[in-house]
């Protein structure tokens, strides 16, 4: 099937990204397989973070067929275009399916990405993740790439308001060594390295990046272990919690 949609969005992005002059680190993208299933689970730090993971895999000339909460394919603006991109709606009323979607898609050679931990982590550190990235890989017997980003929160993250005119913001893209389904004995395990793993990218993400707060005002980007104001784990957890009892009494 042609790919008549993809293309330009991304044609579109990085034309984007010259105007805003965003300063782009790629790492490990020569891990990203040129043919076959391959599982992309990255971290997840802002609403843009699809876009920043996809561009982990161009330089394999891979697509990634991004997993992502139907609303959006409901939305007259992002529905055509998601489905246009082939990107892959989650039911959480109806998982089996999407898992089901994501492993055909797996198993036919598609490179598929996922944010295992669900949601925008507020805290901006990983949360503990969900184990579908790991299941999906070892039903399909495809590797997991481990890929962390870091600086796309100042763009647009949860509980703030979107900045995308933001200019020479610096954006990491870290893609880790392949996870070999076979070399673990269950999922379980698959999915605590993957968390490991994960979790040590995004801390080298942290470390790195050639920018620091201008002030106290602009400490919220920053996780509060290393100094920043995002909650903590334990107040973003709550946070979370709040949310989706609020969602869950909308329906009742």
């Amino acid at each position: 099937m042609p790919e008549l949609v993809y293309p330009p969005v991304i044609a579109a992005c990085k034309t984007m990204f010259r105007v805003l002059d965003l300063r782009l680190a790629v790492e490990g993208s020569h891990h990203v397989p040129r043919t076959g299933g391959v599982v992309l689970a990255s971290n997840h730090v802002s609403y843009l973070d699809f876009i920043f993971c996809g561009l982990g895999a161009l330089e394999s000339r891979r697509l990634v067929r991004f997993m992502a909460k139907d609303s959006v394919f409901r939305h007259r603006v992002s529905g055509p275009l998601m489905r246009g991109m082939r990107h892959i709606p989650v039911d959480r009323r109806a998982g089996a399916e999407s898992y089901a979607a994501a492993v055909r898609a797996l198993r036919a050679g598609e490179a598929v990405g996922v944010f295992p931990e669900a949601t925008v982590s507020r805290s901006l550190t990983v949360k503990a993740l969900k184990s579908g990235a790991a299941r999906m890989a070892r039903d399909a017997d495809v590797p997991v790439l481990p890929v962390a980003l870091w600086g796309s929160q100042r763009l647009w993250t949860k509980d703030r308001p979107r900045t995308l005119t933001r200019r020479h913001t610096p954006i990491t893209i870290l893609v880790g060594e392949p996870m070999l389904p076979g070399a673990y004995p269950d999922t379980a395990a698959m999915t605590g390295d993957l968390a490991a793993r994960l979790g040590a990218l995004v801390d080298r993400a942290q470390r790195e990046y050639p920018d620091r707060p201008a002030g106290p005002e602009d400490r919220w980007w920053m996780p509060a272990h290393l100094g920043g104001t995002a909650p903590t784990p334990e107040e973003a957890d709550a946070r979370d919690a709040a949310d989706r009892a609020a969602r869950n009494s909308g329906r009742s």
